[in-house]
């Protein structure tokens, strides 16, 4: 067992040594393979490529591209060659690029320092700017102020008195008249004694209080203060018949105890209206101090010149005129040359027991004035004999109206007196025998028929005091001849041509529809002619509120091509402040004595009836007496002139303008929205005025266009096509642009019509050219649309006129007109064409050859009805009942832009005119 152990122990560790030995060998022979090896082969490598010469070389370096040759390695050469190329050029291009960075971080550092000057230029510039728009603004503050309504100063409520007159005979308004209680910016206010309040106040005709009740409610004058008023009213007549006049002594105490009478009655109006030719003059032997009285009857002991007036009769004490009972004024001349129909009620031997009538030849040596009446009676019957005319007189009555003594009485009942005058081309007013008559109600109320019925007055008798003699020429509506040339009289009237007589017989009809038609209007005239008298401006007319409707506005509005192209129609540089308004109120306390003076065809003389608007237009005198009271000069058109000239001037006398474009609506948004998108980028313009007719408001996911202009969205009472003329209080300038909203016009085309509307202020202007034609079969005026070299209306659904014209069309035409409007929902257009001409009896002014003005594509409007045709036929004939004529007047005349197309040489634009 032991050896066997131990040969088992030895036969391991023999087994162990060998392991090693056989483990070292194998090492020694790696390390000698590994080292020693691939020496070997590298030097007999070496040694071989020698022995075989240079050109035998295998694997060292071989010249040329000898290696290339293998082709498994020719593509890595390739790819190696284009590699170098390409780090080649890389490195070319990144030492230009540095270079590049170099020189921009050069011109970087330059521009910087640049842009740094360049700011303080700027800066220096904004001050420059800055300090120049802040003296531009002094001066033109100072050139130009901005003018508004002054303040209004009222009287102090002690009264002073005044030092007491010589004779209630030498009372004129600057002895007799406070002008503290009236200061130039007073406003003029009136107050009326309630009838109630004093004694005889019960004793007055029901309808003559009535309807000076009513005349004061209804006018701007009139205060409830005692203590600011300027003037004060007491109605002292008519009084009952059947009522018992208080005595002279007794009625002054009766005045005297008027509660604002303060011991002499200065400011003091006493009005007496009369509705019957025989009335009552109670005032005669009435002492009435410093008050002033205004009746139609004075006498000459009685009359104080300047300061009393003489007003017209009360005819239509609560009624209206109806205006399709009032004859045309054409044909010129009626059946009868003239008439007359009267009865004389006392001679004037019989009343002032004078000697018998002297001869004209003893009349001119300067002998006491004879009885003219039986001369005047023998006269007239002898031209009715002669039958060279027919002429109607009659000196007797069946039943004459009670009248005053020496007056001619009137004959028959109203009704058969206006019979006669309409037959009458001239209706005879004889004056009073007594010349100490200066004023008689028969006489005013033969001249109030005469010009209701369009006959021309002829007053026999020079002495005589017409109503408001003061302030209205009565010469342009009447023929004053003296009693000694009444046998001259049918020569005279026969001498007369057509276009004169006319011209009177309107300027008549003015008159009386002005001033004497309506109680209201004999009132405004009695306070208008007592504020003239005392130069207190009128009181500023009101615009017609805009009760604006809320609305957002959308994206920004683009501006087509076609539309915003000028071309060279443009008035001047377009200024880039925000708009800005018309000036106003430069006429508040100034007329000149041209203005006073100055004869216009159909002005009645500086008197000023119906408050006056704060704006100043150009227009003819005739206008401002329809409504304003301040009168006016040219502010706005000035010499002008014409052509280059006007467009460097900007209008001559006004350095700048702008309009505003009034646009009716009625549910049509679409349409709407792009004809407000066709306004963007248009010059001069200042506001768009939306007149929103229907009753439905604009939808709420409505978004209006922004064209960088305000759009003012007015809502109406009611849906009528009034509301395009009313005179909003948002519309800031004169020139207005009256426009459909289906109008298609470019801005060049608007552009031109304004630049002919501001040499024609006092005109429509505008694109759509229509005329009027008399229809000899119906014997009837029609309206025509085809195209015509001629026209008399120019359409307001797209055209200019001034904005004074929006207040007469609203406050003053006749209300039957804007009712005929209403009722047809037509020919608010016709309406505005006969306003203008019958007030500048001048045609409107067509603008280029643009005959409609309809976009392509809308909706169809009203105009497309047969029916509207119709409709407009029948206005024609009503307004030319109303206005008594046709104020219409033709004309070829046309605008047209080809001037400012064609380049001509500057010293030949001069000789130039196109029609």
């Amino acid at each position: 067992t032991m050896q066997r152990n131990g040969g088992g122990v030895g036969g391991g560790g023999q087994t162990w040594v060998l392991r090693r030995v056989r483990l070292t060998w194998l090492s020694f022979m790696l390390f000698f393979i590994l080292v020693f090896f691939p020496l070997i082969a590298h030097y007999y490598l070496t040694t071989i490529d020698e022995a075989g010469g240079p050109d035998k070389r295998i694997f060292g370096p071989r010249p040329g591209g000898e290696l290339c040759e293998a082709k498994h390695v020719q593509d890595l050469c390739r790819i190696r060659e284009s590699v170098s190329e390409e780090l080649l050029q890389l490195e070319a291009k990144r030492q230009e690029l540095n270079g590049e960075i170099a020189r921009l971080n050069l011109r970087i550092e330059a521009c910087k320092r640049s842009i740094d000057s360049a700011k303080q230029d700027l800066l220096q510039l904004k001050n420059v700017i800055s300090q120049t728009e802040h003296s531009y603004k002094e001066l033109m503050a100072q050139n130009q102020p901005k003018l508004s309504l002054p303040v209004r100063l009222l009287p102090d409520k002690e009264d002073p008195g005044l030092p007491p007159p010589k004779s209630p005979r030498s009372c004129r308004l600057r002895s007799c008249f406070d002008y503290a209680r009236c200061p130039l910016t007073s406003g003029f206010p009136v107050y009326v004694y309630d009838t109630s309040s004093y004694a005889w106040g019960n004793n007055l005709d029901p309808l003559v209080k009535q309807a000076f009740a009513a005349s004061v409610k209804s006018n701007i004058y009139v205060t409830d203060n005692p203590s600011i008023a300027c003037l004060y009213l007491v109605l002292v007549g008519e009084i009952l018949e059947s009522s018992p006049l208080p005595s002279p002594s007794e009625l002054e105490k009766q005045l005297k105890a008027l509660p604002y009478w303060r011991s002499d009655g200065h400011n003091h109006v006493l009005v007496h209206f009369s509705r019957k030719s025989m009335t009552q003059n109670f005032l005669y032997n009435v002492s009435t101090g410093r008050a002033a009285v205004a009746q139609s009857t004075f006498l000459e002991q009685q009359y104080r010149e300047g300061f009393d007036l003489v007003v017209s009769p009360l005819v239509h004490a609560l009624s209206e005129p109806n205006f399709l009972e009032v004859p045309p004024q054409v044909p010129v001349k009626r059946k009868y040359l003239f008439t007359f129909q009267g009865e004389r009620v006392e001679s004037l031997r019989s009343s002032l027991q004078e000697a018998p009538p002297q001869s004209f030849e003893e009349e001119l040596q300067g002998d006491p004035p004879a009885d003219y009446d039986d001369r005047i009676i023998g006269t007239l019957k002898a031209v009715q004999d002669s039958h060279l005319d027919q002429v109607l007189v009659e000196f007797t009555c069946k039943n004459p109206k009670p009248s005053l003594p020496t007056e001619w009485a009137l004959c028959g009942e109203r009704e058969d007196r206006l019979e006669v005058l309409k037959a009458s081309t001239f209706a005879l007013v004889i004056a009073p025998g007594d010349g100490q008559l200066v004023a008689s109600a028969g006489c005013g109320m033969r001249l109030f028929e005469a010009l209701e019925v369009g006959a021309i007055p002829v007053m026999l008798g020079d002495h005589s005091r017409l109503p408001y003699h003061q302030f209205i020429r009565w010469t342009e509506a009447t023929i004053i001849v003296p009693k000694p040339r009444v046998t001259e009289l049918h020569f005279l009237l026969r001498s007369l041509s057509d276009n004169d007589m006319l011209a009177m017989r309107r300027q008549g009809r003015f008159l009386w529809e002005t001033y004497f038609s309506t109680s209201e209007n004999v009132l405004n005239t009695i306070l208008a002619s007592i504020r003239t008298s005392i130069q207190v401006p009128a009181a500023p007319i009101k615009d017609e509120p805009a009760h604006e409707i809320p609305h957002k506005a959308g994206k920004l509005a683009g501006t087509d091509a076609n539309l915003a192209d000028n071309g060279d129609l443009d008035l001047g540089p377009v200024e880039t402040e925000p708009p800005y308004a018309s000036p106003c109120f430069l006429r508040n306390f100034t007329y000149t004595a041209a203005d006073t003076y100055r004869s216009w065809n159909r002005a009645p003389g500086p008197f000023h009836l119906f408050p006056h608007t704060p704006l100043d237009p150009v227009l003819p005198s005739e206008a401002k007496f329809l409504g304003s009271g301040t009168g006016f000069r040219p502010i706005g058109g000035g010499s002008g002139g014409s052509g280059k000239e006007f467009q460097a001037a900007l209008g001559g006398n006004v350095p700048r303008e702008q309009f505003t474009v009034v646009m009716l609506t009625y549910e049509r948004e679409e349409v709407l929205m792009n004809s407000l998108e066709r306004l963007n980028g248009l010059p001069y313009l200042n506001k768009v005025v939306v007149v929103w007719n229907s009753p439905k408001p604009p939808s709420d996911d409505l978004l209006w266009p922004d064209i960088g202009l305000p759009i003012v969205v007015v809502r109406t009472e009611k849906n009528s096509l009034n509301n395009r003329f009313l005179p909003w209080d948002v519309v800031e300038t004169e020139a207005i642009l009256s426009i459909d909203d289906d109008a298609h016009l470019r801005h060049d085309e608007i552009m031109f019509g304004f630049r002919v509307w501001r040499e024609a202020r006092d005109r429509i202007v505008g694109f759509p050219g229509r005329y009027h034609a008399w229809d000899v079969n119906h014997q009837s005026w029609l309206y025509n649309s085809n195209y015509s070299c001629e026209l008399s209306m120019v359409l307001t659904g797209a055209a200019f006129f001034h904005k004074y014209y929006a207040y007469l069309y609203s406050y003053v035409m006749p209300q039957a007109i804007r009712d005929m409007v209403d009722e047809y929902i037509n020919c608010e257009d016709i309406a505005m064409n006969f306003l203008v001409s019958h007030i500048t009896r001048k045609p409107p002014i067509k603008v280029t050859s643009r005959w409609t003005f309809r976009c392509p594509g809308c909706p169809q409007a009203l105009s497309h009805d047969d029916s509207h045709f119709h409709e407009r036929h029948k206005c024609i004939n009503f307004f030319v009942k109303v206005y008594g004529y046709m104020p219409l007047l033709y004309t070829q005349f046309r605008v047209d832009s080809v001037l400012f197309k064609t380049r001509l040489p500057h010293d030949k634009t001069k000789c130039f005119k196109f029609i």
